[in-house]
């Protein structure tokens, strides 16, 4: 079972996460090891696909806190799957529907437009990034259908799991807003896992008790992805934590059958909350979803998992006695 450390021994840990830039991307590392790195510059499709599939604004490589590589891109089966990254796919501007999800559709696409902010400290790291989901559709120049500013923070819990939080906060600028339908995949947070994960070495447990055979579909506030890997505990995964603030929470989730890639099974999890009832985003309002995820080698049982998602989602109280006078 995987605890925090007291804070006493954190102290002489000196286990301070830092910022570093360099060519595309901003990595976050503790001491000498690389937490997650995020892809501000274009990545392109290998030679001889369809640049339509170029994309920035994603989150790859994540690694467990024992250097596994949990996530991938541009995989074969789908050019179009991006680490850890959230697009909105079946849409509708007005009558006109727009994919911001298979790119190879043409009809938009999302790009990093900057970093708002970055932040290192004692208690966490991170950074906010502008984000625009763009309509290829409309007449004339392509126009901004969505922005999107990505808060990532790390917090300096131990070297030992990863608490990362990812904190995304919609607007659309146009007048008449946007409609995100119903679907069984867009937006939230998804995740293509590591090649090395099939059905036959990986596994999914949800608040509810869902596992990969039933998850699909289903709604929780938790779920747990794990698998196979080469650090010494032979396990790594991912929690991911789903706010109660945010829409259709405890949230839909798509997870792909044990049957998925012609058999293999490759793991793809998201939390989808518009996965049963579509979500009008209107000018002028913020809209934003809270996630967490724990990234830890080993194990994670229910009974921690729970610790973890009450520990997201209960509000601290703070109480003042109306005896004390300044």
């Amino acid at each position: 079972m995987l605890k925090f450390q007291e804070r006493d021994s954190l102290n002489k840990l000196n286990t301070d996460i830092h910022i570093y830039k360099s060519g595309e991307n901003l990595t976050l590392r503790q001491k000498e090891q690389q937490i997650l790195s995020y892809r501000f510059g274009t990545m392109y499709p290998p030679e001889g696909v369809d640049p339509l599939f170029k994309r920035s604004g994603f989150i790859h490589p994540l690694w467990s806190p024992g250097g596994e590589v949990l996530t991938r891109v541009q995989a074969p089966d789908h050019y179009h799957h991006y680490g850890i990254w959230g697009p909105w796919t079946l849409t509708h501007i007005n009558d006109r529907k727009v994919d911001f999800w298979n790119l190879y559709e043409g009809q938009g696409t999302v790009k990093f437009a900057g970093f708002l902010s970055e932040t290192t400290g004692s208690v966490f790291s991170g950074f906010r990034a502008l984000q625009q989901h763009i309509d290829f559709g409309a007449k004339g120049e392509d126009q901004i259908a969505i922005n999107e500013s990505l808060d990532v923070r790390v917090w300096n819990i131990n070297d030992k799991v990863r608490v990362i939080d990812y904190t995304t906060i919609l607007n659309t600028p146009l007048p008449n807003g946007i409609m995100l339908d119903a679907y069984r995949y867009g937006g939230g947070i998804g995740f293509r896992a590591t090649e090395k994960w099939t059905k036959d070495n990986s596994t999914v447990l949800t608040s509810e008790g869902k596992t990969r055979i039933d998850a699909d579909g289903s709604n929780a506030r938790w779920c747990i992805v794990e698998g196979e890997s080469e650090v010494k505990e032979g396990r790594s995964g991912i929690l991911f934590l789903s706010h109660p603030s945010n829409r259709a929470h405890p949230e839909p989730m798509r997870v792909w059958p044990m049957d998925a890639n012609g058999g293999r099974g490759d793991m793809y999890f998201e939390f989808t909350p518009i996965r049963h009832e579509s979500w009008e985003l209107q000018k002028g309002n913020n809209y934003v979803l809270k996630y967490r995820m724990i990234v830890f080698d080993g194990e994670i049982d229910k009974e921690t998992a729970e610790m973890y998602w009450n520990g997201f989602s209960l509000t601290p109280e703070i109480k003042i006695n109306s005896k004390n006078k300044l």
